[in-house]
């Protein structure tokens, strides 16, 4: 029994004196191929995976606009232009546009009109109080009718009243007589003193009812709306048809109605820090630039500073006044105004400003420059063409927009359209 055991447990030895069969090697080749393949592949594409897989930590720039006057200015800062003198027209009534005089863009002048409501509901309104009036006058004409007549009946019975008397005091005719007429004229008189009172009210009424009708014509004449100023229509005027409204105050939906603004008074509205309100002082000269014709550069001049500061954003409002004519300056564009210390030349003026992009932010692939835009937490490659070097950069000629951000100094792992966050946290 010990010897079947013992040749059972040898016949379960390896042999390693054996040489290792082909299939075997073959195997093992394989696997360490495979294995070797995974490793390089990794390593080449693992910097594309971290990439997709993890926001890259980067620091911003921008591309920036550089005027002429740089020199000379004191503070920079960003706006947009209003106009001081607007006149927003709604109705005083809600009601229908009957008819429309006025298109967008289209200049007026004050007390022209420019629309009118549907006065259907109105005139009919005045022709059914002028019938009450009518009713009321007829009524008030019957009663004085009925108070003449009272007041007659009053004096003749008066009258025969005083003639029995008489007679009655010579002893011809009966007391009783004298005495029944005297009772019968005390009750014309009061008849004839509440028919004059019920004239007067009927006078009354029918006064207050033409009073109406003239409250109603005065509603008339609020359907015509007219331009309270000289300007220009800013928005599209309400349509045939459509309902329009009374503005409710401090609500901003919009009931219907027309928008005009003086061109005339167009300022850039601009809020400055409270730290630095002292670099800004009232009739200080500026440069406008605005973000529409970046390079056209207007002369301006600190019209007003507010006397009031918003504590939550601690900034205070700056008002900058164009000097020259402001053609093709619309409301609401964006602006940016440079405080000079000094005020601008014509022939300076003249020289549009540079556009210049830091070279901290620029790289080269081949013979073109390109940059990293920084767009919704994504990184986005653009193509620049640069022109002569200027400071700290250089002039770009194509590319993006003025205060575009750009990342400042990417690394060489950075992708086009790959997540990244700043170095303060934001996306």
């Amino acid at each position: 029994m010990a010897d079947d055991l013992s040749k059972n447990l040898s016949a379960l030895r390896i042999d390693r004196s054996a040489p290792p069969s082909k299939s075997r090697a073959r195997a093992v080749l394989v696997w360490l191929a495979v294995l070797a393949g995974g490793a390089g592949l990794v390593a080449f594409a693992w910097p594309k995976l971290e990439a997709a897989l993890f926001k890259a930590s980067v620091e911003l720039t921008e591309v920036a606009l550089v005027s002429p006057a740089q020199a000379s200015v004191e503070l920079t800062a960003t706006g947009y232009v209003q106009a001081e003198v607007a006149s927003k027209i709604a109705p005083k009534v809600p009601g229908r546009v009957a008819k429309v005089f006025v298109v967008q863009g289209q200049k007026v002048e004050a007390g022209q009109i420019v629309l009118e409501l549907d006065p259907a509901d109105d005139e009919a309104g005045i022709s059914a109080a002028l019938s009450r009036v009518r009713a009321a006058q007829a009524q008030a004409q019957s009663a004085d009718a009925r108070a003449v007549a009272a007041e007659a009946d009053y004096a003749q019975i008066e009258q025969q009243a005083a003639r029995e008397r008489k007679l009655a005091n010579q002893g011809v005719s009966a007391s009783a007589i004298a005495e029944d007429l005297e009772a019968k004229a005390k009750a014309v008189g009061e008849t004839q003193k509440a028919a004059r009172a019920a004239a007067k009210a009927a006078g009354a009424d029918a006064a207050a009812l033409a009073a109406q009708v003239q409250v109603l014509r005065i509603g008339l004449k609020n359907l015509t709306l007219t331009s309270p100023i000289s300007g220009v229509v800013v928005n599209k005027p309400p349509q045939l048809g459509e309902f329009v409204g009374p503005q409710p105050a401090g609500i901003q939906v919009d009931m219907g109605g027309v928008r005009i603004a003086d061109f005339k008074t167009l300022v850039v509205e601009t809020d400055i820090p409270e730290a630095r309100l002292s670099l800004v002082r009232a009739g200080a000269p500026a440069e406008i630039v605005l973000d529409a014709y970046p390079t056209v550069r207007h002369r301006g001049r600190v019209k007003e500073i507010t006397p009031q500061v918003d504590r939550a954003k601690a900034t205070v409002l700056v008002k900058v006044a164009f000097v020259e004519a402001t053609e093709n300056v619309l409301p609401d564009m964006a602006a940016r105004v440079s405080f000079l210390s000094q005020e601008l030349d014509a022939e300076a003026l003249k020289i549009p400003p540079k556009t210049i992009v830091p070279k901290s932010a620029l790289r080269t692939a081949g013979e073109g420059s390109f940059v990293f835009v920084s767009d919704e937490g994504r990184v986005r490659k653009v193509a620049v063409r640069l022109g002569p070097a200027f400071g700290s950069g250089f002039e770009l000629l194509e590319g993006p927009a003025p205060g575009t951000k750009l990342v400042s100094n990417p690394s060489a792992e950075l992708r086009d359209g790959q997540k990244v966050k700043t170095e303060d946290g934001e996306n």
